[in-house]
This record gives structure tokens, sequence and C-alpha cells, in this order.
């Protein structure tokens, strides 16, 4: 049986959502899972993993800081073990921008980092304009209007494939 961590870092929740039905899979595959959000993640998580896999979401842009800083301050750790990565935007709504290679956050990140993930996703995410601050709403309306996305800040809209989603599980529980 795989021990397999999942570390999230996530600034509405849409990445620990996913990330809680890639534990739910790879539990049903016998697998034992934790996870943990990636501020409060210690080298031991990762010592006594078979598995580690990274959530990340954007906002504005960017993943957040602290992803960058923990995977390279554990690269070495990160490598002995069987790894993946993923990447939670709405740009990955489009399909022209839904994969590893064409999602402009995911290419960012392969570039500003050593690590090399052995496994890759990229899912889109969700807008929950009520949740939001009113800063919040007024910036995401103001590029989703740019991008032709929905601007209705009454509205609530999930991208995210859950198909795609457990495919990736799959994946992962296929690692040996």
């Amino acid at each position: 049986m795989s021990n397999t961590v999942i570390l999230y870092s996530t600034v509405d929740g849409q990445t620990l959502a996913i990330c809680q039905k890639v534990k739910q899979i790879l539990t049903e595959q016998g697998e034992h899972v934790s996870v943990v959000n990636l501020a409060q993640a210690q080298a031991d998580d990762l010592v006594n993993a078979d598995k580690v896999v990274i959530g990340a979401s954007i906002r504005y842009g960017k993943h957040r800081p602290e992803l960058l800083k923990f995977v390279e301050q554990h690269k070495t750790i990160l490598d002995s073990k069987m790894n993946s990565f993923f990447s939670v935007n709405v740009v990955a709504r489009k399909p022209e921008k839904n994969t590893p290679a064409t999602n402009p956050y995911m290419v960012k990140f392969l570039g500003l980092t050593t690590w090399k993930p052995q496994l890759l996703a990229v899912f889109a995410g969700k807008i929950d304009y009520p949740r939001y601050r009113f800063v919040d709403k007024f910036m995401i309306r103001f590029i989703m209007w740019m991008t032709k996305g929905p601007t209705d800040t009454q509205g609530t809209f999930e991208f995210t494939d859950w198909h795609k989603v457990d495919e990736f599980a799959s994946q992962i529980a296929a690692q040996k």
C-alpha cells in the first residue's frame, strides 16, 4: 500500500476540492492518503510518503509565493519520490489553454523551477462572485470581461472537468 501526501495551495478552495477528489480515488485504490496545506507542510510530510502530489491555484496570474519556495527548498526529497503537480486556473476553461504544454501558468511555473514533476495536469477552476470581496469581484469581473468569460456577479461558475481529475488520479494510482 502506497503512502501518498497531497499538498495544496488554494485561495478560494477549488484546489482543495480537487485534492479531496484525488484522495477519494486513491483511497479507493488502497492507498493511504493525507491532504496537507502547503503553507503548513513540513519535510516529514514528504519523507514518509511514497508519492507526493502538489496542487496550486492561480490568482491574478500567479501561483502563491510559498509554492516556488517550498518546491525549491524540498526539491531533493521531491525528486526521490513519485511525484506530480497540477495547476488550477480559470484560463484553463479554454480548450487551447487546458494542457500542461499550452497553459501559460504551467509553462511559467516550469520555467521558474528546477523541479521536473513526473506527472503534470491543468484543471479549470471556479469563479464564485458572491464569495469575493468588492475589489476581487471587480477585478475578476474585469478580467472575465476582457477574456469573454462570465461577468454576472450574482453567479458561481465552475469550469472544473471532474472526469479529467479522475483520469489524473488514476495516473497517480498507476505510479509504481
